[in-house]
Formats: structure tokens, C-alpha cells, sequence
């Protein structure tokens, strides 16, 4: 059964309950428009404490949205990096802030130049459903820790996470700092319409083309954080073993349904039957069971479901080999678990190597020479993450430096998305702009350049009336 939204508001009320929310953020901004870092600082702790005490709560919660989500992997993907995000920020917060000294040419002397970085204002933040703790809460610290106020779209299909962060803020926050908003598509497209000082979205290409189109009416910046397919490539003389547990674990996250997932798999002609054992092994010891076993998450509801498993009907009715890797042999009918399949002699026509998967379907693509999976790869729109699996050195600086993407992950799969001191962000259509880390602090502020003089002024010699000095200056000094 769908999820249906638990808003005690509304649609109506809720887009009235947003403009007017909006409008006191901007004077609540107004009347404090530049946060001191012991204020940032603290607000980022108590919104760690909330996190802290809420965390059985938000899993329990996620749980009940996907009808089986793994409390682990919540605590890993999203409470833990949550946490250790905000912990870095304060850590660094007050070396972001200071201002940072620039250049001064001999022309313009005696001045200063130097560049501040202040707060941008009232940030929207729209959340998509596969982490929905995560993908909220990330981006609201690094608009607090940018000194900003926001107001936080949730996705309609977690009304119950929702529920839950929902109290949890406006335990920690007012209302015209920080305010969550629900509602389906009505309310969302109002919500991207709205001129933000700045706007973050993550979620597909398609929908993102959407909002930035809506947020180009108010010349709104925005972040995008998109998707698309993410390769895997497995390097010749690659160790197979290696790959396919890192892989294993990358697509098997929360079924799949993670946007820097594992789309599909590059690995050199005739290793696929290695690749698809060593697979059936891997992911057996990893998930002996899948219909009960709650390490194991189902897909978040049945329009997903339905929709990828048409896509696997696809492949099969136009010549593809699936390999459904469940241990147990087990029956998921009445459930949303959905064992992995491994899709192989994929075709362009078919959908699954037309569209981001965001499940556990994955197809295995054979290639002759490592050029011809690059090529393979630059042929396609640039992915938000791309997986290379070798040890050797000049194979990694070759993919590294010929393929665009996102981020890269070297023998692993999504672990660079941890990294609290690297940026991420897609490029092209897998998104634009950056947030984590110091990049995050940036993109959320601006950057405003300062020059300041004293009393003496030096540009009083170029001042008119022009004549030969400036003249014979202008060519002393630039005509050589």
C-alpha cells in the first residue's frame, strides 16, 4: 500500500502555512542577518543532541514508511553521517568564517582586499524519500552553519519520518528559523517556486529539470543533486573477489535505492559467469534470507515496485538474461522485497540501460578493452558516482582523467559520500553545485568581495581631465 501524507494541515492550509513561514523567515534574517559562530555552533549542537535522542524514533519511523527498512543501515546512512557532519562543521566552522585575504596590485595602493562570506538568507531544502533523515538534515546544517534560516520540503511518501523530524525541530527550532513543510505534488511545485535565497533539491534528473526551471522565474540559485547510472567498472586483472563484495554492498544499501548506487556493472568479455557466482556467494553469506530478514529493505512502495519490476519484464521479453540472486529461494509474494537481478545481454532498447534502476536490478555489461569502457561510459550523460575497481596505479589515472563524473570511489562503492572534508555534488545531468564540507559552507554564502581604502587615495591621479601624463602612465605601465 502507498503511504498516504499524516499532514494535519491542508493542502490549501499548508501552501498558506509555507508563504506566510517564508515571510517571517526573511524578517526573522533581516533582524539578525549575520550569526555569530558561537550561535551557529550552538545551534548545530542542539540540533545533534535532537538527532541523538530521536534516533530510535527516526528508525523506527523510516521502518514503518518502507514497511521494512534496516535500523543499521539508518543508523549508518543517516543517523551516523548526520551526526559526524555536524561534528566536523563545528570543528571548522570559525576557520570558514574568517575572511578570506586577497591580493592588492601596486595600482590600487595603499588599500585591502579581502572577501567575507556571509549568509545567503532563507534556504528551501526539498527531500526525496530514500533517505529522507539524511537528506533533510545535511543540508539544513550546512545552512545554519552558513549562518542562513530554512524551510524543509518532505517527501509525501514518509508521512511518519516526517512526523517524527517534524517534532524533533521544533524542539530545537522556531519556526522562523526552521520549518518543515508536507504535501504532495501541489504543494512541492509552490515550494520551488518560492524565491529562495538559495534552493538544494535532490532527487531524479527529471523532476530536478522541473524545479529549475521553476526556480529560473526568480533567477533562484540552486544546488541539484540528481542521479543517473552510475557505473562499476571492473578492471582486467582485477581482483573479482574484491569487486563483487564492495559492489555487493554498495547495490544491496538499502536495496538499491540510493542515487550514488551501483547501476550497473562494466567487467572484461567472458568474466560474467565468474562475476554472477562469485556474486551468488557473496550476497548469500551477506543475506542468507531476504522475505523476513530485516537487514534487508523492501522498496519504499508499490508504484516502485511495479515499476521496476516492468522494467525487468522488459529486458526478459527482449532477450536478456536474468539471474535472480535469492539464496533461499524464497516467494515475495504480498511483500515489496525484491531480490536482486542481474540483467545480461542488455540491449539499448531496453529500459533498464535507458534509465537510472534505484533498485535491485543491475545489468552486466561485457567490454573487450579497458578504452572501450571508458568510451562506453563517455558515450552516456555524466554519472553522479563512478566505481573503478583495480590496484594498479596507471589504470586508475587513466579512468580518472578520461571519464567525467561526480565523484569517484576507487575499489569501493559510495564511501566517498562519507567523506566530511570532500565536496559532492553531480555534474551535467546527474546535478550542479556542491554541499558537504567547507564547498557546502561556500555554496550557502556569499562570497563578497571587500576593498577598502584609507584616507589617501591613489586613484585621484587617473581622475579627468585627461592629458599626457596619464597618457605617458598608461603606456609606461601597460604598453611593453
Amino acid at each position: 500500500m502507498v503511504a498516504t501524507v499524516t499532514s494535519l494541515h491542508s493542502p490549501n492550509e499548508e501552501l498558506e502555512r509555507m508563504h506566510s513561514l517564508f515571510k517571517q523567515q526573511q524578517q526573522a534574517f533581516r533582524n539578525n542577518p549575520m550569526p555569530s559562530a558561537d550561535e551557529r555552533i550552538a545551534d548545530l549542537k542542539r540540533l545533534k543532541a535532537a538527532i541523538l535522542k530521536y534516533q530510535d524514533e527516526l528508525a523506527a519511523a523510516v521502518n514503518q514508511d518502507f514497511s521494512c527498512r534496516s535500523t543499521d543501515e539508518t543508523m549508518i546512512a543517516e543517523i551516523m553521517t548526520s551526526v559526524e557532519g555536524i561534528n566536523y562543521a563545528c570543528k571548522r566552522l570559525r576557520g570558514w568564517m574568517k575572511p578570506s585575504k586577497r591580493h592588492v596590485s601596486m595600482l590600487f595602493a595603499p588599500s585591502h582586499n579581502h572577501v567575507m562570506y556571509q549568509p545567503l538568507g532563507v534556504i528551501g531544502i526539498m527531500v526525496p524519500w530514500n533517505y529522507p533523515i539524511q537528506l533533510a538534515l545535511l543540508p539544513l546544517m550546512t545552512a545554519l552553519a552558513a549562518g542562513n534560516r530554512a524551510m524543509i520540503k518532505m517527501s509525501e511518501f514518509t508521512p511518519v519520518t516526517n512526523k517524527v523530524l517534524k517534532k524533533l525541530l521544533a524542539e530545537v527550532f522556531n519556526e522562523n528559523q526552521v520549518a518543515l513543510i508536507e504535501g504532495e505534488v501541489e504543494v512541492s511545485s509552490a515550494f520551488a517556486e518560492i524565491p529562495w535565497d538559495h534552493l538544494v533539491f535532490t532527487g531524479s534528473t527529471a523532476v530536478g529539470r522541473i524545479v529549475m526551471s521553476a526556480a529560473a522565474k526568480n533567477l533562484t540559485p540552486v544546488t541539484l543533486e540528481l542521479g543517473g547510472k552510475s557505473p562499476a567498472i571492473i578492471a582486467p586483472g582485477a581482483s573479482m573477489k574484491d569487486a563483487v563484495e564492495r559492489i555487493c554492498f554498495g547495490k544491496s544499501l538499502n536495496a538499491g535505492q540510493t542515487c550514488i548506487a551501483p547501476d550497473y556493472v562494466l567487467l572484461p568479455a567472458g568474466k560474467e559467469q565468474e562475476f554472477i557466482d562469485t556474486y551468488q556467494a557473496t550476497f548469500a553469506r551477506m543475506y542468507p534470507t531476504i522475505r523476513d530478514n530485516n537487514d534487508y529493505t523492501a522498496v519504499v512502495n508499490e508504484r516502485q515496485h511495479q515499476r521496476l519490476q516492468a522494467w525487468v519484464a522488459d529486458a526478459k521479453e527482449k532477450g536478456a538474461k536474468i539471474t535472480v540472486v535469492n539464496p533461499a529461494n524464497e516467494d515475495f509474494t504480498g511483500t515489496r522485497k525484491m531480490p536482486l537481478h542481474l540483467v545480461e545481454n542488455g540491449t539499448a532498447e531496453m529500459k533498464v540501460l535507458q534509465e537510472e534502476l534505484f533498485g535491485p536490478v543491475m545489468p552486466v555489461v561485457p567490454y573487450r578493452s579497458l578504452d572501450d569502457a571508458i568510451d562506453y561510459v563517455n558515450d552516456r550523460d555524466r554519472p553522479l558516482a563512478l566505481y573503478f575497481f583495480s590496484y594498479d596505479k596507471t589504470q586508475q589515472k587513466k579512468v580518472l582523467e578520461r571519464t567525467h563524473a561526480g565523484g569517484v570511489t576507487i575499489n569501493d562503492t559510495l564511501m566517498h559520500i562519507a567523506q566530511d572534508d570532500m565536496p559532492f555534488g553531480g555534474v551535467g545531468p546527474s546535478g550542479m553545485g556542491h554541499y558537504h564540507g567547507k564547498e557546502g559552507f561556500i555554496a550557502l554564502s556569499k562570497a563578497k568581495a571587500v576593498h577598502r581604502k584609507g584616507r589617501f587615495n591613489s586613484g585621484q591621479f587617473i581622475y579627468p581631465p585627461y592629458g599626457g601624463a596619464i597618457q605617458g602612465l598608461i603606456r609606461k605601465l601597460f604598453i611593453r
